[in-house]
């Protein structure tokens, strides 16, 4: 029996090490000067890969069930946790330039890391108690997150992130409560089994109520009104963090509760879904169209990201073709919204279209980066988005939600309408600054723009890497897709 328990407590090895990491970090920050908070963020990191390097080595090993089967290891996990625990190593390293020095640095990796463990519980989750455990977990530390920089526009991002996300906490406990009075059960294997013959009221309920708990963190329409606010109040690495790693684990939350308890119910969920995907790819992008700060711009074009990951949720249980599609378009979206946000980063003072062309006009390849990383997110070949976007209109049409494909392909060609207005300044002030930059180069290192770029050399570098990976990574899933894909 020991041995037994001693392979479950190894199956979730990689949840352990960023447990570990933050515990760790914490300790290591109580005893280290407040000048040398870099060896924090230096073992934040470690932890981060190890638990990466971890998922992918049980990446190939047979799906199972641990812990009376509450939490669920299988493809599904295993993408979350690579992505999430790699997207969060970036992400502290993003946030160093704008916590370096602060009096609570260490708390922010600490927090950056229980929220990543939040959003791999949401997805792993085989059980209701444990999905709303995840929930909070993948909440409350992103609530101090929200308001780290403790100045107006934070306070209020926070409190509006906090009263929603507490709103939407009761909508979820009170879905439970009615699939646990219509089943008796929070488990998610028997709940496939009792769902399909309990009252039609209390499932309407329960589903309604735990869709809209997982909804909320991803971000999805009708409970995405805290996206904008929250993006544009807190800082761009903690907006960077707040609409991409949480909403990686929802989104497999969802894509797990369709496939598994909400399955083989009476009620159309699918359909359901579908209709939220539509609404949140073309609400998304429609109040994107006449944003100019650039916070707000990429905080709707997540919501609308949303509706294109929610296509392949609908048709979870449909088709073979879901898992893959779901794993390429989670690992493509987080890079590029990542490098998204780099870009906003590199540039922290510009907060307007106008003002970012103007700060970044003598550097000709942050603008080249950007403009991959904006073509990604419309879903540009050959990047990352692309090749996601396609898997998963493909698995959509299998899965027989043909209009809901036409829709996101409208949605998609009318996308580029806002990222190519944020791309167009930036381009024609590079252009116009090319004799500028001449000049200032012959005049030495000392100028202002060379040196606000050194100050910021962890977005910049990030940005680069992200537009790169994004790349390199949609053209090494493509090779990929056309074997799994049918022909």
């Amino acid at each position: 029996m020991t041995g037994m328990g001693d392979e479950r407590v190894l199956a979730l090895l990689p949840e352990l090490l960023l447990l570990f990491g933050a515990v760790g970090g914490l300790l290591l920050g109580l005893w280290t000067p407040q000048h040398r908070q870099w060896r924090v963020r230096l073992l934040v990191t470690v932890a981060c890969l190890a638990s990466a390097v971890a998922a992918a080595v049980a990446l190939p090993e047979p799906a199972e069930r641990v812990f009376e089967g509450t939490w669920v290891v299988d493809t599904t996990t295993g993408v979350v946790r690579i992505v999430v625990a790699l997207g969060v190593a970036v992400l502290v390293w993003l946030a160093s330039a704008s916590l370096g020095g602060h009096p609570r640095e260490t708390e922010a990796y600490v927090l950056m890391l229980l929220g990543g463990l939040g959003s791999i519980a949401l997805a792993a989750s085989g059980d209701l108690l444990l999905l709303v455990a995840g929930y909070l977990l993948a909440s409350v530390p992103l609530y101090a997150l929200a308001g780290f920089a403790k100045d107006s526009a934070g306070v209020e991002a926070t409190m509006k992130y906090y009263l929603m996300g507490a709103f939407v906490g009761v909508l979820l406990l009170v879905g439970v409560a009615a699939l646990v009075l219509a089943a008796g059960t929070t488990s998610y294997v028997d709940l496939a089994v009792l769902l399909p013959d309990a009252s039609p009221a209390l499932l309407a309920v329960g589903i309604l109520g735990v869709l809209a708990g997982v909804a909320f963190k991803a971000g999805a329409v009708p409970v995405h009104f805290w996206v904008p606010d929250v993006t544009a109040g807190t800082t761009p690495p903690m907006a960077a963090y707040i609409t991409t790693i949480p909403k990686i684990g929802a989104v497999a939350a969802a894509f797990r509760l369709l496939a598994e308890p909400f399955a083989g119910v009476p009620l159309d969920v699918p359909l359901l879904v579908a209709v939220i995907a539509a609404a949140s790819m073309t609400l998304g992008n429609l109040a994107a169209f006449n944003q100019t700060d650039v916070l707000r711009l990429l905080a709707y074009s997540t919501v609308s990201q949303v509706g294109y990951l929610f296509m392949v949720v609908a048709v979870a249980a449909r088709t073979g073709l879901a898992v893959p599609a779901l794993a390429i378009y989670l690992a493509g979206y987080a890079v590029t919204n990542i490098g998204a946000f780099a870009a906003v980063a590199a540039a922290p003072a510009a907060r307007t279209i106008t003002d970012w062309a103007t700060a970044v006009g003598r550097h000709r390849w942050l603008v080249v980066s950007l403009v991959v990383c904006l073509l990604g997110l419309v879903g540009t070949p050959p990047t990352a988005v692309f090749v996601g976007k396609l898997a998963v209109f493909v698995a959509a049409w299998d899965g027989g939600l043909a209009w809901l494909v036409v829709i996101a392909a409208i949605n998609t060609v009318a996308s580029l309408f806002y990222y190519l207005r944020w791309i167009a300044p930036a381009a024609t002030r590079v252009a116009a600054s090319e004799s500028t930059t001449a000049a200032a180069r012959r005049n030495g290192p000392g100028t202002s723009g060379e040196t606000a770029q050194r100050d910021v050399l962890e977005p910049i570098v990030v940005l680069h890497a992200a537009a790169v990976v994004s790349l390199l990574l949609g053209i090494g899933s493509g090779a990929w897709l056309t074997v799994v894909l049918p022909s």
